[in-house]
């Protein structure tokens, strides 16, 4: 039987009054589950989504800039997360919509759709976000961007479209919320357009984990 998130969160809290920490490369404590899947029933394990902001990611992503200064524009400075991914113009490599829509990387959305319309019980509807380049891309001109989501794969059964997201490593706190969120549009969107309706999200983390600074919203 696939767990859901509750479970999810209830492993974090055992394992923060367990005290069953590792250590990051920065020395800060951690509390991980290791191949990690669960269907995706909530928008958030803790802590609350920021629907400004991840509306503004989800437009960039649909923008294709490479540039994480384009998140807000001149608004104000993009998040601390993204400023220790990027090089020092700003540009990364995990913008998800430039992975999955853009001709650069086979306009896998496309495939996929054309996939499904011809053969709905197709097992390959993959769209790949991971590169074996980015072992060196990952960190070039200074970047800190290897990114975290390997492929997702789509599913027709009983006339219901799934997704199954795999992922190499997932921030609880602010991770899960923002990806859940795109994977979320991304998912209604090719529904949308197969005209099936939506079903489950089964979410596959090799490595999900909550920092130290966030031990407090684990309860």
């Amino acid at each position: 039987m696939q767990i859901g998130v509750n479970d999810v969160r209830q492993h974090f809290i055992n394992e923060l009054e367990s005290e069953a920490f590792t250590i990051d490369k920065t020395g800060q404590k951690t509390i991980e589950m290791l191949g990690a899947s669960f269907v995706a029933n909530e928008s958030s394990i803790f802590g609350t989504p920021n629907q400004e902001y991840i509306d503004r990611e989800i437009d960039w992503y649909l923008s294709g800039s490479t540039n994480i200064n384009d998140i807000y524009d001149d608004d104000r400075d993009p998040p601390a997360a993204w400023q220790y991914s990027a090089n020092r113009h700003g540009e990364i490599n995990s913008n998800y919509g430039h992975l999955i829509f853009d001709y650069k990387y086979y306009n896998q959305y496309d495939s996929v759709l054309d996939e499904l319309t011809f053969n709905k019980d197709s097992r390959r509807a993959s769209m790949i976000y991971q590169r074996p380049s980015i072992w060196s891309e990952y960190r070039e001109n200074d970047k800190n961007d290897f990114i975290c989501t390997n492929a997702v794969t789509y599913y027709i059964r009983n006339d219901t479209l799934h997704s199954v997201v795999q992922m190499r490593s997932n921030d609880v706190v602010y991770g899960y919320k923002n990806d859940y969120a795109w994977q979320t549009y991304v998912l209604a969107q090719l529904s949308k357009d197969l005209k099936v309706p939506v079903g489950d999200i089964v979410w596959q983390v090799q490595n999900l984990h909550v920092y130290e600074r966030h031990f407090d919203l684990v309860k």
